[in-house]
């Protein structure tokens, strides 16, 4: 009886311990698991916070630069293709721009102002040089016989004496006549100086105190007008 009981109690042992290590077995693997998602995780961690610092230490204006450098190498890459189909670039754009496209720049265009008025000298002395170069044509003939005529001196170096000998043409000379009458002409436009009238009386000792003069007269001049007069004529009491 001992030994059956025995035996039994072997057979309904071994199932129990087979299922407890399949239990262990599956409980390691999730532990596997989860160990290898947190070094994942943590590798991508290290990757993101390596890529933020590098674009904290980027300039500010550093993704317009970006677009802008994609945007003229892909720009190269058509003129290339253009060249080498022997097509013209310009009309292929145009031909790639849609009517809302082109109604819209130039609705922008429209509202561009070209003349942001006076802010500052340096700002103005730029305005002014990128007006006149705008204007400036190149005249390759007239290059090539000044490069002919100078020779070496066309390009000069600190022994070359050319100093003084430059006579500009008559063509230049009447386009910068012609700019320089268009400067006066302009600057009497926008100049807020008021013209000075000998006739009027001077009731002043100098300009801050006209221009104070001229404020309480516009405020207090028809309330004044009478003992003015009246000392003007002796008769005020």
């Amino acid at each position: 009886m001992a030994s059956c009981s025995e035996g039994s109690a072997s057979v309904s042992y071994e199932p129990t311990e087979s299922a407890a290590s399949q239990k262990r077995e599956e409980r390691l693997r999730k532990f596997r698991e989860l160990h290898f998602k947190r070094n994942e995780a943590r590798k991508l961690n290290h990757k993101e916070v390596v890529e933020e610092d590098k674009r904290l230490k980027l300039p500010t204006n550093w993704e317009a630069k970006k677009a802008r450098l994609e945007w003229e190498l892909m720009t190269d890459e058509k003129k290339k293709e253009c060249a080498a189909k022997g097509e013209d670039y310009d009309r292929v754009k145009l031909l790639e721009i849609s009517a809302e496209d082109a109604e819209r720049w130039e609705r922008k265009k429209k509202k561009k102002n070209p003349d942001p008025g006076f802010s500052g000298y340096a700002e103005a002395q730029l305005r002014q040089y990128q007006r006149l170069t705008k204007q400036i044509k190149p005249d390759m003939d007239s290059y090539e016989r000044q490069r002919e005529q100078c020779g070496e001196d066309f390009h000069p170096t600190s022994n070359s004496l050319i100093h003084g000998t430059h006579v500009p043409s008559k063509e230049g000379i009447d386009r910068m006549v012609e700019d320089v009458e268009k400067q006066i002409e302009k600057r009497a436009k926008y100049s807020r100086r008021r013209a000075y009238n000998d006739d009027a009386d001077i009731d002043y000792i100098n300009e801050r105190n006209a221009k104070f003069n001229k404020k309480a007269e516009r405020f207090y001049g028809k309330y004044t007008a009478e003992i003015k007069q009246n000392l003007e004529r002796g008769t005020a009491v």
